[in-house]
């Protein structure tokens, strides 16, 4: 678990998690808004195979999910933040079977379709051996490229730490590149699994998702103006806004 705050008495813990290639340290930058709008605890963890999670034998949106759930604390009645990937890991901890006590489902820049030639291209990044580099600097941009963090983060943000790792001299990116193989997510299945509230959202010029694709899944759907795919760290306080009425 990347960061965890407030009390324990029995309010809904705020999950957030990360989408394909970042670590729980990119919801850091909205710790001080969650201090002040978030009245129970909060928790950012890394998804198996990102950051200091371990790999898994094998990807999939299931394993994803049930590796969180063995994190989480006996009793915690969750709110899911997620973001892209983390947001159908969301969905599947949400499932009627999963035993996990989820009130509500908020996803964002969730990809919807997927192209032939795009499950394909991440099936050739899975396969491929780690790449090492020489400095920190190189690595750190390769992750930022990876994480789709360019422009947003700098090099040296203490955001990009967790994803780096140093072994001998060299660097390399923490992911385990398997996870890229996790799959197409079957939404209209994943929602059809659950009963709890969802809402699904976008940044009005996030190029991997349309609102037509969104509203065809029959969840409530939320544009938000003049943000990327990125945007829960383009702007922490309108995406947290989506939060509100499950507090």
């Amino acid at each position: 678990m990347v960061d965890e705050s407030g009390d324990r008495d029995g309010r809904r813990v705020l999950l957030l998690l990360h989408g394909m290639g970042a670590t729980g340290d990119v919801w850091l930058p909205c710790a001080p808004l969650l201090e002040r709008r978030w009245a129970g605890r909060w928790l950012a963890p890394d998804l198996a195979g990102h950051g200091w999670s371990p790999p898994l034998p094998e990807y999939s949106f299931a394993g994803l999910a049930a590796r969180i759930a063995a994190g989480l604390t006996a009793g915690d009645r969750l709110v899911v933040l997620g973001h892209s990937l983390g947001g159908v890991v969301g969905l599947a901890l949400a499932a009627r079977g999963a035993g996990v006590p989820v009130e509500a489902v908020v996803g964002v820049g969730i990809k919807a379709v997927w192209s032939p030639a795009e499950l394909a291209k991440a099936g050739e990044l899975a396969a491929r051996p780690v790449t090492w580099f020489a400095s920190r600097d190189e690595a750190a941009r390769r992750y930022l490229r990876v994480a789709g963090l360019t422009g947003l983060f700098a090099p040296d943000h203490p955001v990009v730490e967790a994803g780096l790792r140093q072994v001998d001299g060299r660097w390399r990116l923490a992911m385990d590149p398997a996870a890229f193989d996790v799959g197409e997510p079957e939404l209209p299945a994943l929602l059809a699994a659950t009963d709890v509230p969802v809402l699904l959202a976008r940044g009005e010029h996030d190029p991997m998702v349309t609102d037509a694709q969104l509203k065809e899944l029959g969840v409530p759907v939320a544009t938000l103006p003049g943000l990327g795919h990125n945007a829960h760290v383009e702007a922490p306080g309108t995406v947290l806004d989506l939060v509100e009425p499950y507090r």
